[in-house]
């Protein structure tokens, strides 16, 4: 998971780029990086580790020059949090200059640096799979040109290519020096990308491409549409686009994950609002758990902030329960699920959140929570409901249990680390500490997000072991488990 954006403006696109990864902070927080280029094809570079406003100063954007621009806030699920060389974006000199940043998890990272080496005679200096990503269509760019021009057919031409060898998820956005800014998404559409557009005064028009749409909303593009999975747009210099379907059976299968925890609630994704997924994951929990509980054994509903609270407020006005606001968040403290390592994780939660005992004393409390991932958040939690009073904590999560590898940009690579793997909802329960448990029903969870949409399936892999690209393995997941750290 990570937030990506990218501008074709009619003037300085620098500090709108800023803007926006500041609005995509919440899809990562180990790095970030913002590319310019000038009509003449010069890049220019600013990424580091860190959040957006720690990462660049004035100096940094006085110096991306431009009107085209790609930015990106990185959350590491492949490669090394901690490298500040994997950082994105990524950039190659040939043929042209590209730039590009990415937003998913290619699966078939071993075949494809094995084909970059002894095929292609490509270099690569770090473990990103971005880097093989950029090198991939850098190639397939390279094989599709003819003359000294690129246009628009040889550009979608490389990109059928990037689709018939890479494989897993990707959205992916990147510049190519004095041409334009192309962007495409994998062929099942797993990680979202949508395109937005605003025309300026003189009839021209400027386009955004991004992550999430609250990016649109706040520099005030109109809505086009969402790129449509095995989908590329480019944009050139003069501002006119140009699309096409460059995979031959795509199919729409987003992340189920998008909706219960990763992305903003102000965001629409592939047609649905994502605030109103959730309350409907709310309707529907509430029905379980009163399937579930003992009568009279929750005498309030509270939720984990902040993305589980328009679940734990249905759950609430569906049950008759009062709803109450019983932890405060640190504002200043980042989500503790994408944070690298478990020690920081663990230790994140208390800083994150403090217990008001006036809510908790002497009360049987309901807790919602968006997902129970690893555990370790949810166990420190319910510990803090005890130490403030609590007479008992039932723990109820809006997403089912996770018991499967998530391998299309979450971090979740190891199957020794889910708390849900192996055990039954009792042993769970026992487990973080709590005196009952409540899941969403797999059904239940794909329902509430699909209804009244025109999708029609969804990537759940990591609930139902499902894997939606049809290429992942025991095998590759055994070795996932085996070189990649949470």
């Amino acid at each position: 998971m990570c937030g990506i954006v990218g501008m074709v403006g009619r003037g300085p696109v620098n500090q709108e780029i800023y803007d926006s990864l500041l609005l995509l902070q919440h899809r990562g927080q180990d790095s970030t990086g913002i590319a310019t280029a000038e009509p003449s094809g010069v890049f220019h570079v600013a990424k580091a580790k860190g959040q957006v406003r720690e990462a660049f100063r004035t100096r940094d954007m006085r110096a991306l020059l431009g009107n085209l621009g790609l930015g990106h806030v990185r959350y590491a699920t492949k490669g090394t949090a901690s490298s500040e060389e994997e950082a994105q974006p990524f950039y190659v000199n040939a043929p042209y200059g590209i730039v590009l940043v990415h937003n998913g998890n290619l699966t078939n990272t071993r075949e494809l640096t094995d084909e970059l080496f002894h095929k292609d005679r490509r270099h690569l200096n770090t473990s990103s799979d971005t880097e093989l990503l950029v090198n991939v269509l850098a190639n397939e760019l390279q094989s599709t040109i003819s003359g000294l021009e690129l246009g628009p057919d040889e550009i979608f031409d490389a990109v059928t290519r990037v689709h018939e060898r890479a494989e897993g998820s990707y959205a992916a956005i990147a510049l190519i020096a004095g041409y334009g800014l192309l962007a495409f998404r994998d062929p099942f559409g797993i990680r979202p990308l949508i395109l937005g557009t605003r025309q300026n005064a003189d009839g021209s028009y400027e386009w955004v491409v991004t992550s999430e749409s609250l990016v649109l909303e706040n520099g005030e593009f109109e809505v086009v549409r969402d790129v449509m999975p095995g989908e590329a747009v480019f944009v050139d210099l003069e501002g006119h686009l140009h699309t096409r379907q460059c995979a031959t059976d795509p199919r729409l299968v987003p992340c189920s994950f998008e909706y219960v925890y990763l992305a903003r609630p102000d965001s629409v994704m592939n047609g649905i609002s994502v605030y109103e997924a959730r309350l409907r994951m709310g309707e529907r929990l509430a029905d379980t758990i009163a399937k579930y509980t003992p009568t009279g054994s929750i005498d309030v509903v509270m939720p984990i902030p902040d993305s589980s609270r328009p679940a734990a407020m249905q759950v609430a006005r569906k049950l008759g329960l009062e709803y109450r606001e019983g932890f405060y968040k640190n504002r200043y403290v980042g989500r503790t699920f994408i944070m690298p390592g478990q020690a920081v994780r663990k230790k994140s939660v208390r800083q994150k959140l403090n217990a008001m005992s006036s809510e908790f004393k002497g009360k049987n409390v309901l807790l919602i929570d968006d997902s129970i991932v690893r555990g370790t958040t949810s166990k420190e939690i319910i510990q803090m409901a005890r130490d403030a009073g609590a007479k008992s904590v039932t723990f109820a999560s809006a997403a089912p249990p996770v018991r499967y590898p998530h391998v299309y940009g979450i971090n979740m690579p190891s199957r020794s680390e889910l708390v849900a793997h192996g055990r039954t909802i009792p042993q769970i329960a026992e487990e973080l500490g709590a005196d009952y448990m409540v899941y969403q029903e797999v059904a239940d969870l794909k329902a509430a997000i699909l209804e009244g949409s025109d999708v029609e399936d969804l990537d759940m892999s990591c609930f139902d072991g499902r894997y939606v690209t049809g290429s992942v393995t025991e095998e590759y997941l055994s070795w996932v488990e085996g070189t990649q750290e949470s």
